[in-house]
């Protein structure tokens, strides 16, 4: 779909537009995979594994009670055209684990216009919690990046993921951003969704899909202990500060929020009051 969400077919690939520079990226570009693997002691979460590479710098970050926490600072500027950029992160069997960024992740294009990729790979095993509450991404005008998030869950494994992306710096039009979000649970299929805003797709900004707006979000929650037989709840219907819609996925104790807004402050109110909801505060 070339405007807004939309639910993929089972299995299909997310295969980038023909071309040398687009499957293999730019030899100027930079190829580099940060890993943060957490594990539990029996007392609290440890990280054997915290690999800092390319513009990734990981930090450990104060405990909170048995939960481990890592941000991930920025050390050089990316994605930038031709880039390819992944983290791994893994929150193995009883650990905790909270993964955040020191500030947004600014798209740009670069040396060349074939699209930078980043990849974010999210692994929970059982009894885990595992929490990515990144900074918003933003895509600046003539970048081109395609994201994607790969999420592997156990069956008693919980999750929040949140998404938030800025369509353009102040008074400057957006990047072309495609972004795919696939979850696993327990080895079924739970979310497979593909967005894109941004020149060449058509109508990404018209009244069906964003409005106007130049923040849009997401947020996921999975947790065994989830009350999903709820009815979708509408959040500020009707306001010039964007909406959400809190629903909940068929096949998992999942809730997933979608939400549009003008600014960044006002998108990260909605999806906090979707958080809010989604437990019932």
């Amino acid at each position: 779909m070339s405007s807004g969400a939309q639910l993929a077919e089972p299995g299909a690939p997310f295969a980038p537009a023909v071309g040398t520079e687009e499957t293999c990226g730019h030899p100027d570009g930079v190829h580099a995979t940060a890993r943060i693997r957490a594990t539990y002691n029996g007392r609290v979460t440890t990280l054997p594994q915290l690999r800092s590479d390319g513009p990734f710098h990981l930090r450990r970050m104060p405990t909170n009670g048995k939960t481990a926490r890592v941000g991930i600072i920025g050390a050089m500027s990316a994605p930038l055209g031709g880039d390819r950029l992944a983290l791994d992160i893994t929150a193995e069997d009883h650990a905790e684990l909270d993964v955040t960024t020191a500030a947004a992740t600014l798209a740009l294009r670069g040396p060349t216009t074939a699209p930078a990729t980043y990849d974010v790979r999210l692994t929970a095993g059982e009894h885990a919690r595992l929490r990515w509450l990144p900074q918003p991404l933003i895509s600046a005008a003539d970048s081109n990046l395609r994201q994607t998030y790969t999420v592997n869950l156990a069956a008693t494994s919980r999750l929040v993921l949140r998404e938030e992306q800025l369509l353009g710096r102040t008074n400057e039009k957006p990047g072309h951003l495609v972004s795919r979000i696939r979850v696993h649970h327990a080895g079924r299929l739970l979310l497979d969704q593909h967005t894109a805003y941004g020149d060449p797709e058509p109508g990404w900004n018209g009244p069906a899909v964003l409005d106007g707006h130049r923040a849009v979000g997401q947020l996921l929650v999975v947790d065994p202990e989830l009350d999903i037989r709820r009815a979708p709840v509408l959040l500020r219907e009707g306001t010039k500060d964007g909406c959400a819609v809190l629903a909940p996925l068929a096949g998992g104790p999942a809730l997933l929020a979608t939400a549009v807004a003008p600014t960044s402050s006002a998108l990260r109110e909605l999806l906090d009051e979707a958080l809010s909801h989604a437990f019932g505060e």
